[in-house]
């Protein structure tokens, strides 16, 4: 629930100083993690709320370069405004190096017969990587790592 607090923390620092950029991105968050509590009938934890952040996020990324294949970089910019401003709440990203450090101690730590299985070992990473890495560089490291 702390995330949800520096979510009002931000949406209220933003209406008081009259920042209406970062307060229609935020308001939009609020939207979305409104949505998905009424979806999942529950009060949502903080794993959740990353989740929908990350969601989010990837949205304006996809929309990003959309924009910019279309020739309109000053929408790209308005997305790539927003993703700064909801990459505040999420965990700090782990560098390449650090990933593939992680993802190679989780390989040696599975079983020899599922070491080459790239589903068992994504799967493994992605729950272990949560919200600390992008997930195409997790499915490129792991592919680079198991040879494919």
């Amino acid at each position: 629930m702390e995330l949800k607090k520096k979510i009002e923390e931000l949406f209220l620092k933003s209406l008081r100083g009259k920042q209406e950029f970062v307060l229609s991105t935020v308001r939009m968050l609020k939207a979305a993690l409104t949505n998905k509590e009424i979806e999942l009938k529950k009060e949502l934890t903080d794993e959740d709320i990353l989740s929908v952040v990350s969601t989010e996020i990837k949205k304006r990324k996809d929309a990003s370069s959309t924009y910019l294949s279309g020739g309109r970089p000053e929408l790209a910019d308005k997305e790539n405004k927003e993703i700064e401003i909801l990459s505040e709440f999420m965990p700090s990203q782990l560098s390449s190096d650090e990933v593939k450090a992680k993802i190679q101690a989780i390989i040696s730590a599975l079983p020899e017969d599922k070491k080459t299985n790239f589903g068992a070992v994504m799967g493994l990473v992605m729950k272990e990587l949560k919200g600390q890495a992008d997930g195409g560089v997790i499915n490129s490291l792991v592919k680079e790592l198991l040879g494919q």
